[in-house]
This record gives structure tokens, sequence and C-alpha cells, in this order.
């Protein structure tokens, strides 16, 4: 059954979010399109340097990412006191850096003496422009129609790019953040366009192994344990840290990149290469045992609807909202 946007995206419940987006009449976000012979990997530059773009302008944090031929995945999390945290001049400047905002405002920006009416214009205007600046759909509208008009103005045509709204699942514990992460950044694993995580091209697990080698290839053998415990993570992704660091994924970032090369080894039947005998520490911390963690992951797109998040949570939830039953409970 279809649900409204509002009863899919609720911060109070969850500020993680999984969101993917289709495209339509075969279009090709990206790769070799067997139909027209013509290749469009660079769209996912643009959906790469959009994504950072909105994320610099919005309280919206990319956890992890992956472009396909024609869909993508994100994994987001929304800072709600971020954004409400701003003054008015921030979130007046983010929001020059997307729109032309207003001649009111502009009126403000040049010094000009504003009456009461426009006083009380530019308030109101502000709070509109500040509950948009963490709100998804914003993001995914700022994000598709971008994509969606360059694209038909490399084809020149008009029309319909994208399938239809995006779709969204709410993640609703640690479990269910850490499997859907581990989820979008095997998509190229899985549909054998990469046989590695670092051929894994356009994925955030790429951007991460990438920076993590960049900024560790002058560490010294002996003081590599110290070099990985401080590893500078990319600015454009939100950053691992531990759950007494605030504003981070509360997760090590060497446990989560061991973690994913070991699943991948599992999920992937034509992976050469060795299996660990013992399950990565953060499974362990988690206390998800090895076959649940790889049924999860391998099933992970069919076995949650619109809310992802072990079973109790899920049962929660749907008492909260008012239904008897959520996809993924059993």
């Amino acid at each position: 059954m279809t649900r409204a946007r509002k009863a899919l995206i609720d911060l109070s419940s969850t500020s993680y979010y999984h969101l993917i987006a289709r495209c339509v009449r075969r279009a090709f976000l990206c790769g070799q399109d067997k139909y027209t012979g013509k290749n469009f990997d660079h769209r996912r530059t643009w959906l790469v340097e959009r994504m950072k773009l909105l994320s610099s302008v919005f309280a919206i944090d990319i956890a992890a990412y992956a472009i396909m031929s024609n869909h993508y995945h994100l994994v987001v999390k929304v800072n709600r006191q971020q954004a409400l945290s701003w003054s008015d001049n921030e979130v007046i400047a983010r929001w020059y850096k997307l729109y032309k905002g207003s001649p009111v405002i502009d009126k403000l920006l040049n010094g000009d003496t504003l009456s009461d009416t426009e006083q009380l214009f530019v308030s109101e205007l502000v709070e509109k422009w500040r509950s948009r600046l963490f709100d998804i759909s914003w993001f995914m509208k700022n994000l598709n129609e971008f994509i969606a008009k360059e694209a038909n103005k490399e084809d020149s045509c008009t029309g319909k790019y994208w399938e239809g709204r995006y779709k969204s699942q709410a993640l609703l514990d640690e479990t269910a953040l850490l499997s859907c992460m581990a989820y979008v950044d095997l998509n190229p694993i899985r549909a054998d366009m990469a046989n590695n995580l670092e051929d894994s091209d356009f994925t955030s697990i790429q951007k991460r192994i990438q920076h993590f080698k960049n900024t560790n290839s002058n560490a010294k053998k002996s003081n590599l344990n110290e070099a990985k415990s401080q590893a500078k993570q990319p600015k454009s992704l939100k950053p691992f840290g531990a759950r007494e660091h605030a504003n981070t994924i509360p997760f090590s970032l060497i446990d989560y990149l061991e973690l994913i090369d070991w699943t991948g080894r599992h999920v992937h039947p034509k992976k050469r290469g060795y299996i660990p005998k013992s399950m990565p520490k953060i499974l362990v911390s988690l206390k998800v045992e090895e076959v649940t963690w790889l049924d999860r992951i391998q099933s992970f797109g069919s076995h949650y609807g619109n809310f992802a998040g072990s079973q109790t949570v899920l049962r929660a939830h749907a008492a909260k909202n008012d239904v008897n039953w959520y996809k993924g409970v059993g």
C-alpha cells in the first residue's frame, strides 16, 4: 500500500534514510547504452558532484552511495538540530547557493531599512527556507531535477527522465544502518561490474578506500596502527567514529572496511580470495551472527519495505503509526 511521504520520513524515529531513484525510457544514467551505442559514464560524475554540493548546502550528510547504470542509491543522515542552530544569515547564504532568493531579502542584504511588514515577511521566509534545508524531498528534488535537465539537454529531448518519485527506507537502528550501507556499497560487486572494492567505481566505499590510502601512504610501518586510528576521511562523506564521538557514524572505519571486504567475498560467488575464519569485530559488538548477516546483505532490497530494522524496532514503529505490520517483521 502506498504511504504518504510524511509517514515514511519521521525524524523523531530516525535521522537515517536509504533513498533510491531509477531512470525511465531505457535512459542510461551512466555506462554503455546498448541501444544507442553511447557511453554515459560522465553522468555519474554529475551526480557525485551535485550530491557533494547539496550536502554542503543542506543539513543532510551522505553516509553511502552507489551510482549504477540506470539507478542510484543514497544513505543519508538528516541533521535537523544543525539546521535549527543556523543563524538567519547562514540560512540565507545557503539558500542563495541554489536559488535567486527574494527581492526583500536582497534589500536586507544591501543594508536597506525594512518596514515592520517586510521584517515579518523576512522572518517567515527564512524559517520556510530553514525547514526546506533539512527536508529530504527538497534535497532529492534539487538532485534529480538537475540531472534530468542536463541529461535531456544532452539527449536533445524533453519529457520524463525519472520513473517516479524517489523511494525511501527509514533505517531504524544501527544494524539496519550498517547492513544498508553494506548493501549499497556492494552494489557493483553483486552486479558483477567490479571484482573488488577498489574497482567499484562511483561508490562511497571506493572513495573512502582511496582517501584512506592517500592519507596513509607515507606513514611509517611502525606507526601504521596509529595512522589507521587517526585516519582522515573524505569531507564529502559522513565520517566513521565511535559512539562517544558526536556527529559520526557509530562504527570504526577500519572495522567497516574489513566488514565490507569480508561480506563481498561471501556475497559474490565469483570473488576469489581468503575468507576469514572469524567475523569482523563490528559484528561481534552488534551481536549479529554470520549467517544472519550474510542473509540480510543479500536480501536487503527484498527483505524490507519502507522501514528497515530489527523485528522489535519494526513492530514498535508500526504500532506508533497505527499499522499492524511492516515488511521484514517475519
